[in-house]
């Protein structure tokens, strides 16, 4: 049977694949009759009638429905046809609300909706926006776009708003019809068919105005010419939009019903701010009367995500949101154009049944999505054929994306191929092939070609006149082209050969081997000719501008050398990226090489060499590869995959681009260059992962054998590999039977913290091989360091790791085999810094090592007896590094003792400390010696008697800090607090021959060891000076109480008994109380002594402000009286020179010391006019 024999309807009739919503022809009818309503689609238009219906009975605000869809989807047909049924428009004479009765016979509900939304008078105003909208667009591009529509739909000229609002004027007055038929009187065209061009008419427009409107000439001429463009605000907009639908029926609805919104507003915020500003207002002002409905290939939710914040509001005002999927575009083109016959449709199953397993496989994709895929069933057969289910996924998607970067212009908006439109022609293309036939992809290239950019349809024009005059190209060879175009900006489907082969497929027994066979030749010719590229497995279509592009790059050239360093890079810094090989706890630096470039630092270790295609094939013979991988090598010679072409041809393209000034170049080669540049990011992925298959394929050699390795993966194969080279060239390595992880591990070595017995110690074995070659350096006088340890058993055939090398050398040191010596001192066990010198890169070449001179055994004997002597002990180590480690330690201990003495003679004069000075000096001269064991021990022998001699030197100084500092330091203050009483004391003969006595004892002149023996006499002769000092004390503070009542008696007897001096006597008897707590607390005679003057002057002082006090006020003399009067001469004498102390026991001496002061003072008054006491 026929292709064309099979459809209901025939497949040749006329279907209008161009849906233009604002087109209304003989097609229209059509449109309508065979439009069909698929299960999406029904849900879309109760989901719309609901919201419309509802806004009815309670106005609403959110009027905005937005319709999304993509490319072909029908989302334009959809809204023409919303148009049709809400405006209810009668074509060839019925109602279209009648024709989609039939539509919904199966669903009266959603149909009961749709007549009572007819049932209200309606208005739309259908457009495309892209094609009404004008070419500048403003920020109020959107809002000048409805305006414009508005103003037509009044039938008002809406391009020019000045002539638009003149008409509008004109019809307010009710003179529209006198005005048209006045300038048709004076033009002799009408109005209508020439206001476009008003500005050729003049002198008729303004004879016209003067007539109609009674305007003076001035008045229409300047109108005229004014030059002033008119504006019109949203508010503007919208108040008169409210004012037209408030003078119709109280149900009546207008509706903006505007296609590709989405598409004209793009990515401009500031046309998506003015169109949810023009939304808000309608919603607000118009109560539900007025909607608008928009399309767009994007949610509005996708539209608004980058700025979710300024827009949120644009969102509750298209409340009312439909997307329409694939599925129902695969239904419309089901029943539109593929509704099968019954005779044919039992052919179709039949022939499914015998070829159910045939059509699997033919259409079994690799590196594509889950959906793209063949027929699950006879009834999908019967419901696609001749398409197959993938067909109508990729068909959208190419359609899309040829709409985004082939089509003229970027877009195409009013001639639109439709997905059915595409179907159709391709259906015609094979409609007299038989059952056996299946529509190829390919064909629906032809559907799109005319509406393709000139530098997509040249290259196809090309290579159809190249296979015409078969100039290189056959026929077979256009058609893999035209494939290869469409699938080129989809990533469904992989257009490696595989996949082409399954696309080209144009019958169900196709044989797909020989197939294979015809589209790799295609290919073959196509890339020779530059039509297309490879990229990897998969070939890519090339415009003219990137077959130039392509050309170019293909002439620039790359060192070879260069790559071969690239792909050194990919596998040192990509695949195995392990600088150290690890083998147990050891990790082993190796050299990085390729062919014959070094990659990296050389170490000189092992050597990792990788062979590639650009090696010299005589480096890859099997001699000479086990020749030169003796010793320490491992070489791969890679296996033959397309690694090196792909890196070659991305490096070849950075090397194009970097030639290139690309921000001088046009915006296509921009776009062109690029493209190729993320190209060369696919190549270098695509050439790691051909490389590491070239690893895993590798052949494998090492240490002068070709090896069998294992593992999936090139990293575990090439692990393997150095495993083996390890284990072969480190054959030294197993001596390490214990390693050690930090500095902790090798100072319990040094200290022997954990002792293990002889013969069976860890490492025993590496010990010995270096104490072998600490030997034979010895032998040879030859100085060995740190360092010189470290690198030749770091280095092969040992490859003992650094820490591992100095817990060696810690076992020797402990075992007294070696010793260690750092700027010519030796290094103790103990020391904290040795550690530091067995591993620290910056101190292992200052710490010499040598194998162990010993002191002799006569010196070690005679060494021990002076330390059980001189310090008294009795547990004295047997072996030679205890021995100096003991003596170090006593001797620094020993000292540290004396300098504690020494430092108690700062300060005081106790007896005798040149002996612990010269102690001291001794203890330095023994530990000088401490860098060298056997010089230490030496020095020791020889120090003997001076040692001894100070030790019995010091014992009475010992004694004298032990038992009698306290007592020598507590009379040498007293002597000290003492001196200032010595006077009074001197009056005492007892007392002061005491504190002479301490004085002579405390005194210390140099070296006077009898003063040991007079020390203790210090107690008895301190008792004694202590209690006579006490007695003078106790006199002198009675004496003094003395005073204190005598002083109080008389100025309690100044002040008498009445009130008026109590405040005066109340502080004298605080001060006085203050000073007999000063006399009982005061514990030197002087200072007491000092109280007495203090206290009498206090009292006179008290005695005369209370006297004065008594006596009247003396009158104030005037001024001039001051002046008559001199001032006169008071001589101040201290009362002590005049009451000399005396002890009077008569009358006699009393009147004698009276006539005695007399004289004094008579004397005193003489040559003065009065005397003051003080």
């Amino acid at each position: 049977m026929k292709i064309q024999d099979m459809f209901v309807d025939d497949i040749n009739r006329k279907i209008n694949g161009v849906i233009k919503v604002d087109q209304e022809d003989n097609s229209t009818e059509q449109e309508l009759n065979e439009y069909v309503i698929t299960r999406e689609l029904k849900k879309h238009f109760i989901t719309f009638f609901n919201y419309y219906d509802d806004a009815f009975d309670v106005p609403t605000s959110d009027i905005g429905v937005w319709i999304s869809g993509f490319f072909g989807s029908g989302k334009s047909h959809f809204l023409k046809m919303l148009s049709y049924i809400l405006e209810n428009r009668t074509i060839n004479g019925i109602p279209t609300v009648e024709r989609f009765r039939k539509k919904f016979a199966d669903d009266p509900a959603t149909f009961m909706l749709i007549d009572k939304a007819t049932k209200a008078p309606t208005e739309t105003i259908l457009f495309n926006i892209d094609i009404e909208g004008f070419s500048n667009k403003d920020n109020t591009a959107v809002l000048k776009v409805f305006a414009k529509m508005f103003y037509n739909h009044l039938g008002f000229l809406g391009e020019d708003l000045k002539v638009a609002k003149l008409e509008q004027f004109i019809a307010r007055q009710g003179k529209t019809d006198e005005f048209r038929r006045v300038f048709e009187e004076k033009n002799g065209a009408p109005w209508v068919e020439t206001r476009d061009s008003f500005g050729f008419f003049e002198d008729d427009v303004v004879e016209t105005l003067e007539e109609v409107l009674g305007m003076s000439e001035t008045a229409a001429r300047n109108w005229f010419n004014g030059t002033e463009t008119a504006e019109i605000s949203i508010a503007q907009l919208v108040s008169e939009i409210k004012e037209y639908v408030n003078s119709k029926p109280k149900n009546f609805r207008l509706l903006f019903m505007v296609d590709e919104v989405g598409q004209y507003i793009g990515t401009d915020t500031n046309l998506l701010l003015n169109l949810q500003s023009l939304v808000e207002k309608v919603g607000s002002e118009c109560g539900g009367k007025v909607w608008i409905v928009c399309t767009g290939q994007e949610a509005i939710d996708e539209i608004i995500k980058v700025r979710m914040d300024e827009f949120s509001r644009i969102q509750a005002r298209f409340k009312t949101r439909l997307s329409l999927s694939s599925s129902a575009v695969d239904e419309v083109i089901q029943k539109r154009l593929l509704t099968k016959k019954p005779e044919a449709a039992t052919v179709l199953r039949d022939l499914y049944e015998r070829n159910d397993y045939v059509l699997k496989n033919l259409f079994s994709f690799t590196d594509s999505v889950l959906d793209i895929k063949g027929y699950s069933g006879p009834e999908e057969f019967v419901e696609n054929y001749p398409f197959v289910p993938y067909q109508f996924i990729l068909i959208q998607k190419i359609f899309s994306e040829i709409r985004k970067h082939g089509a003229a212009g970027k877009h195409y908006s009013g001639a639109e191929r439709s997905m059915l439109d595409g179907f159709q022609i391709v259906a015609k293309s094979i409609e007299d092939k038989d059952e056996h036939a299946i529509a190829p992809l390919y064909p629906f290239y032809d559907s799109v070609h005319s509406f393709l950019d000139g530098s997509i349809r040249r290259v196809i024009e090309r290579c159809q006149k190249a296979a015409d005059n078969h100039d290189g190209i056959e026929d077979h060879d256009v058609k893999v082209l035209k494939l290869l175009y469409l699938i080129r900006y989809i990533d469904d489907v992989k257009a490696n050969l595989d996949n082409i082969v399954i696309l080209m497929a144009d019958d169900i027994c196709t044989d797909k081997i020989e197939l294979r066979q015809v589209v790799q030749k295609s290919l073959d010719r196509l890339k020779s000719q530059n039509y297309i590229d490879r990229r990897g497995d998969a070939y890519i279509f090339l415009t003219d501008e990137e077959q130039d592009i392509a050309r170019d790059i293909a002439n620039t050239s790359v060192d070879t050398a260069k790559i071969v360093e690239r792909i050194g890079q990919m596998i040192f810094g990509d695949i195995y990226t392990q600088k150290k090989y690890r083998y147990g706890k050891y990790d082993f630096p190796f050299d990085e090489m390729v062919d014959s470039t070094s990659i990296g630092a050389v170490t000189g270790g092992m050597t990792l060499r990788f062979l590639t295609v650009a090696a010299d094939p005589d480096d890859k013979q099997e001699l000479r590869l086990m020749t030169e991988s003796k010793g320490k090598s491992t070489i791969i010679v890679l296996a033959d995959t397309p690694y090196y072409e792909f890196l070659e041809n991305a490096m070849k393209i950075r090397q194009y681009v970097k030639q290139r000034n690309v921000n001088q170049l046009a915006k296509s080669v921009q776009d062109i260059i690029r493209d190729q540049q993320d190209e060369a990011g696919k190549y270098e992925t695509s050439a790691k992962e051909e490389l590491e298959k070239a690893i895993i394929g590798a052949q494998f050699y090492a240490d002068g054998e070709h090896i069998e390795v294992t593992g999936s993966t090139a990293s575990a194969r090439i692990d393997d590999a150095l495993k083996y080279l390890v284990a072969h060239v480190y054959s030294e390595l197993d001596l390490i039977t214990r390693n050690a992880e930090t500095d902790a591990d090798v100072i319990e070595i040094l200290r022997g913290t954990n002792p293990q017995i002889a013969g069976t110690e860890d490492n025993r074995d590496a010990a010995a091989k270096v104490e072998e070659y600490l030997e034979m350096q010895s032998a040879k006088k030859l100085p060995t360091s740190m360092e010189d340890i470290q690198t030749r058993y770091q280095k092969i055939p040992y490859g003992w790791k650094e820490i591992d090398v100095a817990a060696v050398v810690a076992l020797l040191i402990y075992q007294q085999k070696v010793t260690i010596k750092y700027g010519g001192a030796t290094i103790r066990p103990d020391n904290p810094k040795l550690p530091d010198m067995l591993r620290k890169k910056s101190e292992r070449g200052k710490a010499m090592i040598s194998m162990k001179q010993s002191a002799s055994a006569q010196k070690m004997k005679a060494a021990k007896e002076i330390l059980r002597e001189y310090f008294d002990i009795m547990d004295v180590p047997d072996d030679e590094d205890s021995l100096v480690m003991k003596i170090i330690e006593l001797f620094e201990k020993q000292k540290n003792h004396y300098e504690e003495l020494n430092n108690r003679y700062e300060g005081h004069k106790y007896p005798e400390h040149d002996k612990v000075s010269a102690a001291i000096c001794l203890m330095d001269d023994v530990l000088s010696q401490q860098k060298d064991n056997i010089a230490l021990i030496d020095r020791l022998v020889a120090d003997e008697n001076k040692l001894l001699d100070s030790k019995e030197d010091l014992q009475p100084v010992e004694g004298f800090f032990k038992n009698q500092v306290t007592v020598f330091d507590a009379a040498m203050k007293m002597e000290t607090d003492l001196r200032n009483d010595l006077p009074y004391i001197q009056k005492d003969e007892e007392t002061n021959t005491a504190l002479n006595q301490i004085r002579k004892i405390t005194m210390v002149d140099g070296n006077n060891p009898a003063v040991y023996k007079e020390i203790p006499q210090l107690n008895g002769l301190m008792t004694k000076v202590r209690a006579g000092h006490n007695k003078l004390l106790e006199e002198k503070r009675k004496e003094l109480l003395e005073i204190v009542r005598q002083c109080l008696a008389e100025i309690h007897q100044a002040g008498g008994e009445g009130s008026e001096f109590k405040s005066a006597i109340e502080k004298a008897d605080n001060y006085f109380t203050q000073m007999k707590e000063c006399i009982a607390t005061t514990k030197t005679i002087v200072l007491l002594d000092g109280l007495t003057t203090q206290m009498w002057n206090y009292k006179d002082d008290t005695v005369a402000a209370i006297e004065a006090g008594k006596k009247p006020p003396k009158p104030v003399e005037p001024d001039d009286d001051k002046d008559k009067h001199p001032k006169k001469h008071i001589k101040n004498v201290y009362r002590q020179a005049i009451f000399k102390q005396a002890t009077l026991e008569s009358q006699a001496d009393i009147d004698a010391y009276v006539e005695r002061m007399r004289s004094y003072l008579t004397a005193l008054l003489k040559d003065s006019d009065g005397i003051k006491l003080n």
